[in-house]
């Protein structure tokens, strides 16, 4: 089976050229490559093209219209039978376009979706961060991994569909906030199968710092009260335990400077049994006293950051407009 795999890209040559190096060197060989420079002010173009002789690669430029609408725009240019959707900043082993068609050819999926780790060469807090959207402690345990509480979604890091979904879906029809959640949900009300393929992971970079990791995962809390406006029924009770948390952080401190001894002690002993969980898990998941500390503090910006953007959209968007 031929891929397309498929790249958008607005200002970032240096990852985009970490991974092409990495798709270089697929033991699996029958796929194109497509770049869509999404509008960039700092493009690519010098970095891609060297790639030329290595890869069957493509470079478009376009304006700027977001990730949906540019992935739409290498779906309508794309001539494989499946397309593989990654991330800029993704590294990927080599043999995961061997992975992927093994799969399909056993066990056909009509979209997949593949999870995320930290690369042995991410620095400490790119291994906290990773951890964070991954941990069983944040949001990471609603992302719909195997274990995950919640039902799998394929999502746009790391995400594969055919050809016949891409025709009769018609592609992404927003472009930002949540984008690859509805063109999922969508896919799958449409009979398409969809599914986890384990094994296709890759190595996903997200934010170098926390400022970053934080605005990021804001718009994420943003983004699941914009699915909601598609597909109400959703948004579950699960979907609201990071802004809980957010709540429950007020409280405990409320709580303490107020001096309401006994409740305080209550809130602090809770608060304490999260930290030293996530502490631990990070710990013998990294093997790291650093990364487990940095740990916390990612879960913590994760939490928080998701948990007051989905409170803020929710009061704009929802309860605002119903009033």
């Amino acid at each position: 089976m031929f891929y397309s795999v498929i790249i958008p890209l607005y200002n970032r040559p240096q990852e985009i050229k970490e991974l092409l190096e990495t798709l270089t060197l697929q033991t699996y060989k029958q796929f194109e490559v497509l770049v869509i420079e999404d509008g960039s002010v700092n493009d690519a173009a010098d970095i891609v093209n060297s790639f030329a002789g290595k890869l069957d690669v493509h470079y478009f430029v376009k304006p700027n219209s977001g990730q949906g609408f540019t992935r739409n725009y290498a779906f309508e240019r794309a001539k494989g039978d499946y397309f593989i959707i990654l991330d800029s900043d993704c590294l990927i082993p080599a043999d995961y376009l061997r992975i992927v068609n093994d799969s399909l050819t056993k066990n056909w999926l009509d979209a997949y979706g593949g999870p995320d780790d930290a690369h042995p060469s991410f620095t400490p807090t790119q291994k906290a961060i990773s951890y964070a959207m991954t941990s069983p402690f944040t949001t990471g345990g609603m992302r719909g991994n195997k274990k995950g509480i919640a039902k799998f979604h394929p999502r746009s890091f790391n995400m594969g569909i055919s050809r016949e979904v891409w025709e009769k879906t018609c592609g992404f029809i927003i472009t930002r906030m949540a984008e690859d959640l509805e063109f999922s949900i969508r896919a799958q009300r449409m009979g398409f199968k969809t599914g986890l393929i384990p094994e296709a992971k890759v190595y996903h970079k997200r934010r170098t710092n926390f400022l970053q990791f934080y605005k990021q995962l804001h718009f994420f809390g943003r983004g699941r009260i914009n699915l909601y406006k598609f597909y109400s029924n959703e948004l579950k009770p699960m979907h609201f335990l990071p802004a809980f948390f957010v709540l429950f952080l007020i409280f405990t401190l409320i709580a303490n400077l107020v001096n309401l001894h006994f409740t305080g002690i209550i809130c602090d002993i809770i608060l304490a049994i999260i930290i030293l969980l996530i502490f631990f898990h990070a710990w013998w998941k990294n093997k790291s006293l650093k990364i487990a500390f940095l740990s916390v503090a990612a879960a913590f910006t994760q939490l928080t950051a998701y948990g007051i953007g989905f409170m803020q959209d929710l009061w704009k968007r929802v309860i605002l407009k119903r009033s």
